[in-house]
């Protein structure tokens, strides 16, 4: 009988909790997850190495917004959170990085190829997706909640970027024109850069349309890598002819799955970084919801999390 009302109470539960109650997310190296206080941040080991260095990838636990019956770390103005709730949790994320004294310079994100320079803070809200600096205490940051964040790293310059890749920003090449404006702004050179790709939908995940192959087919080589069926939806369909229907009343082709990570990792290596300093996460945030945010997993009550970087004051 308890057994028979377990599964009656885990068939009540939503299917996104349900599904990340069975995920229990394996983090790999040089993947680490460190705890401060209540918070669960990741990071990469070699970053680490860089006294330098301020870095990270936050996670949904250890916050103070309420999200049902939940307690989690919300990085950004929600309509469902309050905004005392937010500011209090990017304090927490600072503290936990050791960057109390750093200047938060989150963009208003617009899944663009636009590349913001920052010397000192904005005055205002500043759109773009991708944000470079070398000046030390500006904490770069880029929200997240299924996108690919990507922090970049020069060791020698001691330069950095934070890139916000959604599949317009991806199409658009954001990855590899980062790259592109710290040469131009820093001379960095690309085989000195490290990149960390963080957390984000993976391919199990994220279905979309197979119209999207034609549009990475039109920008990209091997643009069939990154998909799980390299289909159109534009081939030949013989049976149409066999059923007679119209072309115009055959179903939509069917959807495939989209690899965002491996598309920009490709990006990374086109622009001259070389593979041994390119770190992928493999944890997927539609997978895994009981330690990240998913917008497709939990729609509108999905919080953010913020991927931060920065040269230390």
């Amino acid at each position: 009988m308890k057994s028979a009302k377990r599964s009656q109470k885990e068939a009540a539960r939503p299917r996104a909790q349900r599904h990340a109650a069975r995920v229990r997310p394996a983090i790999a190296s040089p993947w680490k997850l460190h705890k401060s206080g209540t918070l669960q941040i990741l990071q990469v080991a070699p970053l680490r190495k860089l006294p330098w260095l301020v870095h990270g990838f936050s996670t949904r636990v250890g916050g103070v917004s309420d999200l049902n019956e939940e307690k989690v770390l919300n990085l950004s103005f929600m309509e469902w959170d309050q905004r005392e709730n937010v500011e209090e949790n990017r304090r927490r994320l600072q503290k936990a990085l050791k960057a109390n004294d750093s200047k938060l310079t989150a963009m208003h994100q617009i899944h663009s190829d636009v590349i913001r320079r920052f010397e000192t803070p904005p005055s205002g809200r500043c759109k773009g997706d991708a944000s470079v600096t070398n000046e030390p205490g500006l904490l770069l940051g880029v929200q997240t909640a299924d996108c690919v964040p990507i922090l970049l790293v020069d060791p020698k310059k001691r330069a950095v970027a934070a890139i916000h890749a959604g599949w317009r920003g991806t199409l658009g090449r954001i990855a590899e024109k980062t790259v592109g404006r710290m040469r131009q702004e820093f001379a960095s050179k690309p085989q000195d850069l490290l990149a960390a790709i963080g957390p984000s939908i993976g391919p199990c995940c994220y279905e979309v349309a197979a119209e999207f192959v034609s549009k990475f087919a039109a920008q990209f080589a091997d643009a069939a890598d990154y998909f799980d069926e390299p289909r159109s939806g534009e081939e030949p369909n013989p049976l149409q002819w066999l059923n007679m229907a119209p072309p115009g009343h055959q179903p939509p082709p069917k959807n495939v799955h989209l690899d965002l990570r491996k598309a920009n990792r490709s990006q990374l290596l086109a622009a001259g970084l070389r593979a041994q300093n390119i770190f992928v996460s493999d944890l997927c945030t539609g997978c895994c919801t009981n330690l990240f945010f998913s917008y497709r997993r939990e729609g509108t009550q999905s919080g953010r999390m913020l991927s931060l970087v920065a040269v230390r004051q």
